[in-house]
């Protein structure tokens, strides 16, 4: 089953408001997962804590080449999600809530192991 990781780009808003209205959506904040222990970690620490959770990041600078990394060593991830500022900026909480909310509703069964997408805009849901 679909669970997220928010990284720490990510305001914990956006996973207190997932919860409230849709209490069957696994979602955790960086900031708050095991009392935010694992904030400002480095990234393959992030990839490496996603084996059982879909890390969802704005980071396309670092995370692609950490991604490139576990391939070559034949290593699997719990998929990730990143997301373009240009398409659901960071402070629009609505979108990507809505965007998050739509994805897992499609994908919530799915094998979710070693998958990279692009979240898509969710204007209309």
């Amino acid at each position: 089953m679909l669970s997220f990781s928010l990284d720490e780009h990510i305001s914990p808003k956006v996973g207190e408001k997932i919860r409230q209205k849709h209490p069957n959506i696994p979602i955790y904040g960086l900031q708050t997962w095991e009392q935010g222990r694992h904030l400002q970690s480095g990234d393959d620490l992030l990839v490496s804590l996603a084996y059982s959770l879909t890390l969802v990041t704005y980071d396309l600078r670092t995370i692609p080449t950490l991604l490139a990394d576990l391939a070559v060593q034949n290593r699997d991830h719990s998929g990730v999600i990143f997301i373009d500022q240009k398409t659901i900026p960071p402070n629009d909480f609505g979108l990507l809530i809505r965007s998050l909310v739509y994805l897992w509703d499609l994908e919530k069964e799915a094998d979710w192991t070693n998958r990279v997408l692009f979240l898509e805009t969710r204007r209309d849901v």
